[in-house]
């Protein structure tokens, strides 16, 4: 399991706390620093087990998660997925991106915070993370979609909504939308990135 970290040391301790609790045998890696693409496949390489998951410091795995992963690992033809996710939270913005983040699953939209995993054979045959200022995520979801079979995983995982919530449901959804249909339209991801970053 690797964990991405650029502002969010303070979550590492949590983080940790909620792997030691999950049932399974799990090795944590913390990939800290710029460069998340850069670092996340030298953690991918310094791994040793034959799935690499890959967990947001803001997120949380379900506690069936490694019977669920060892379980969709033991079909060959399966290539890696993701977890099905849900934002934290009871109210109305919670259930509303929930709902609209599993609706795009069943198209094969998914990014990051979902808990993406995959094969490290099938990792390595895809050359890892791209280097990219913004979609670096789904960039190589849609090359690990390309692969072969996918599987979303019960659970569901859990995610903060918090940047979500800082400039408003609407105003998020629509953005991550405009961004994702931009970049599958060719416009550069560089050109993007000031987009996301009013969102962030």
């Amino acid at each position: 399991m690797i964990v991405p970290v650029l502002d969010e040391a303070v979550e590492l301790p949590r983080v940790a706390a909620h792997v030691a609790s999950l049932h399974g045998e799990w090795e944590l890696l913390v990939a800290e620093g710029a460069g998340r693409a850069a670092r996340l496949n030298a953690k991918a390489r310094e791994a040793r087990g034959e799935l690499v998951l890959i967990l947001h410091a803001d997120s949380r795995l379900p506690a069936g998660a490694y019977a669920s992963l060892a379980g969709a690992a033991a079909d060959p033809l399966v290539v890696g997925g993701n977890f099905a996710l849900r934002f934290d939270g009871d109210d109305r913005f919670a259930r509303v991106l929930t709902a609209a983040y599993a609706l795009q699953r069943r198209y094969g939209f998914y990014y990051g915070d979902s808990s993406v995993w995959v094969r490290r054979s099938v990792f390595e045959r895809l050359g890892g993370f791209r280097e990219l200022p913004i979609m670096d995520d789904y960039d190589f979801v849609r090359r690990l979609e390309a692969a072969g079979r996918t599987e979303c995983l019960p659970g569901p995982a859990r995610t903060s909504d918090r940047r979500w919530r800082a400039m408003g449901v609407p105003r998020t959804l629509l953005t991550w939308w405009a961004i994702r249909w931009l970049y599958l339209a060719g416009v550069p991801p560089a050109r993007l990135a000031g987009l996301y970053h009013r969102i962030r």
